[in-house]
C-alpha cells in the first residue's frame, strides 16, 4: 500500500531523475523488485552505500519488505533511479509508475511531481519550526 511519495522534478535538460515512495506493507513479508515508469526509458532500484568514507549508488536487484512493515524510499537512502526521461516532468503534475512484487503482484501509482520534498527543510535550515 502506498503511503507517500514523489516524483522529483528537475531541470528539462537532465535525462535522468528520481523516484521517493513510501509504502506499507499490510501482508506477508514481500519484496519490490522492479518499477515500471512509462515516462522513462529504464527504472532502477538503488542504495546508498558508503565506500571509503565515499558515498555511491548502487543498483540491487530488489528491496525487502517486512510483513506488516514498512518500506522507505527516500533522498537520504534507497530511492528508485529513473534513466532517460522521455517526456520533461512537469511540477504539480501526477506520473503513474508500475511496482513489482516479488510474487508476482504488480501495483500501479501515481505520485505528484515535485522540485523537492514536502518535508525537506533544506531551504529553511534558517527558520525555526515550533511544535
Amino acid at each position: 500500500m502506498l503511503v507517500d511519495g514523489y516524483v522529483r522534478a528537475l531541470p528539462a535538460t537532465v535525462p535522468n531523475s528520481a523516484a521517493y515512495i513510501t509504502i506499507e506493507n499490510h501482508g506477508d513479508a514481500t519484496r519490490l523488485v522492479a518499477v515500471d515508469a512509462s515516462f522513462a526509458a529504464e527504472a532502477q532500484l538503488h542504495t546508498l552505500i558508503e565506500e571509503n568514507g565515499m558515498i555511491k549508488m548502487r543498483q540491487v536487484e530488489g528491496f525487502d519488505i517486512d510483513s506488516h512493515g514498512s518500506l522507505v524510499l527516500s533522498e537520504s537512502g534507497n530511492h528508485i533511479m529513473l534513466m532517460g526521461l522521455t517526456e520533461p516532468l512537469v511540477v504539480d503534475s501526477e506520473v503513474e509508475m508500475t511496482l513489482e512484487f516479488a510474487d508476482g503482484t504488480v501495483q500501479e501509482i501515481s505520485l505528484p511531481v515535485k522540485k523537492q520534498a514536502p518535508q525537506s527543510d533544506d531551504a529553511h535550515k534558517h527558520h525555526h519550526h515550533h511544535h
